[in-house]
């Protein structure tokens, strides 16, 4: 398997794992219940925050958001050469605006909420590694290093 293969399918998985993170909180917005956090119960105190929402949109929607388009591009980057072509550069961009907001967030709840909630830190590094990820794939589209994973691999 050649390392853009590799680089292709890790994205694949850790954007998987921030998806199943995100429904998950998705899910107990739309269900109005607690996040179910051990014995710390510090996820509660952050996901009902104000700033757990976004003018009314939680931010539990938003992550699933960008999970599923993160997914979307590097499934469709196998299918034709325009994919190919522009997908490395689609989630960059993305992952560079969750990685930020990520930032953003996990200031939030050091500084301000006194909470860390272990959802929110699994989506973070999520992100920060699509994120990496991202600028090494970048890179060797540009430089042309590295072939970008055909059809089936």
């Amino acid at each position: 398997m050649s390392t853009g293969s590799k680089l292709h399918w890790s994205s694949l998985i850790i954007a998987g794992i921030g998806l199943l993170d995100s429904l998950y909180l998705s899910y107990v917005k739309i269900i109005n219940s607690q996040v179910y956090c051990g014995t710390s119960g510090q996820c509660e105190t952050v996901n009902s925050s104000r700033y757990s929402e976004i003018s009314g949109i939680p931010i539990a929607y938003l992550g699933l958001g960008a999970y599923l388009i993160i997914l979307a591009l590097l499934f469709l980057e196998t299918r034709s050469p325009f994919w190919k072509e522009n997908s490395p550069l689609a989630v960059f961009g993305i992952s560079l605006v969750g990685v930020i907001y990520s930032a953003y967030l996990t200031y939030i709840e050091i500084a301000v909420l006194h909470a860390i909630c272990p959802y929110c830190v699994v989506s973070a590094i999520a992100m920060f590694l699509i994120f990496i990820i991202a600028i090494i794939r970048l890179v060797q589209v540009q430089t042309g290093t590295k072939p970008m994973p055909s059809r089936g691999g």
